[in-house]
């Protein structure tokens, strides 16, 4: 349901009301005391802080942007951090209150708190951190296969492709001189992707992290935790992995032998997947400039990307869609040593 502060709101400056004096209000709300100490974190499409606490500590507050999500869908998100919490996976849930709730809202905002932890990012051309890192994700998903989603998106061609094409297409983004050419190429490319979808066929589709690349991974001398479910949904398990895969096919092969040494420990990967891996890589790269151009009314992303929109990202985003058309017509990757 939406109050009547969220429809007062203004999408294009969803947080232009989220003064420090609201974020620490809505937290005191909560049963914290806040000491009035306030750290704005580097995320652009939620707001996300970390708040001192009175007796000591700090906690991390995120508050949801406007209009992104419905309340049930970020409930699923909690619950599905949650299920894998109680599972022994070290994933950062978000605190429950004293009634078991952990999705708050105030002034119009929906808000979780989760507590802090630090760590530093995986090294992935170590093979234990990529076996470890495995067995993990093969923990979240044999949880994942459980049930399904019924709220989150699913990671698809329409939405992430031709949606996010006739986005920037139809919003003026792309220059004229290079209209045609551009929307070409990535027509060209969805075609592939959609090749590389049909030849794969029907698969177990999975609720997934769906943002697993290694900023998302923090690991410590007790080994990795994973963050920032925000954007989890549902689809194929090699979403999970193929991100963290880098460097010439024989590296990827590499690393992605490891990550599977330990993820079929705790579940069995499909090899048939390995289509996907470009398919989803486009999708991604098409999708990444939707997304900056559906924000760019938001204040905060001309002046954090003040690169995009211009000529020469169009020209380089032609480029690079086409070298990842090449990338789709090569085979996939060889998993034999």
């Amino acid at each position: 349901m939406t109050t009547k502060q969220e429809a007062d709101l203004d999408h294009s400056t969803p947080y232009a009301n989220l003064t420090p004096d609201v974020i620490l209000d809505a937290i005191d709300r909560t049963g914290y005391a806040t000491s009035g100490s306030l750290l704005a974190l580097n995320s652009y499409e939620n707001r996300v802080y970390q708040v001192g606490l009175e007796e000591g500590g700090f906690l991390i507050a995120k508050f949801y942007r406007p209009g992104r999500w419905q309340e049930a869908t970020i409930r699923e998100e909690h619950d599905f951090s949650r299920e894998l919490a109680e599972e022994e996976i070290p994933v950062i849930a978000p605190l429950a209150d004293e009634a078991g709730d952990t999705l708050h809202r105030h002034a119009g905002y929906f808000f979780a708190l989760f507590p802090r932890h630090g760590g530093r990012p995986p090294e992935l051309d170590d093979a234990e951190h990529l076996r470890w890192l495995g067995r993990l994700l093969g923990r979240i998903h044999a949880v994942g296969a459980v049930r399904p989603f019924h709220h989150r998106p699913v990671l698809n061609v329409q939405h992430f492709g031709h949606e996010a094409l006739a986005f920037v297409m139809e919003h003026g983004f792309v220059p004229a001189e290079l209209a045609h050419n551009y929307r070409l190429a990535a027509e060209t490319l969805l075609q592939q992707i959609e090749a590389a979808f049909d030849l794969v066929g029907p698969y177990h589709r999975l609720r997934l992290h769906g943002d697993c690349h290694p900023g998302n991974i923090l690991w410590t001398d007790y080994g990795p935790h994973f963050v920032d479910l925000d954007d989890c949904l549902s689809g194929p398990a090699i979403q999970d992995l193929w991100m963290l895969l880098s460097g010439s096919r024989e590296e990827m092969a590499r690393q992605l032998r490891l990550l599977l040494e330990g993820y079929e420990q705790f579940f069995a990967f499909d090899r048939v997947q390995l289509h996907l891996i470009e398919a989803l890589r486009a999708l991604r790269l098409m999708n990444y400039s939707a997304w900056l151009a559906r924000r760019w009314q938001d204040p905060a992303f001309p002046h954090t990307f003040p690169w995009f929109n211009t000529p020469r990202y169009w020209e380089d985003q032609l480029i690079t869609l086409r070298e990842q058309a090449e990338r789709l017509a090569e085979p996939p990757i060889q998993l034999k040593a």
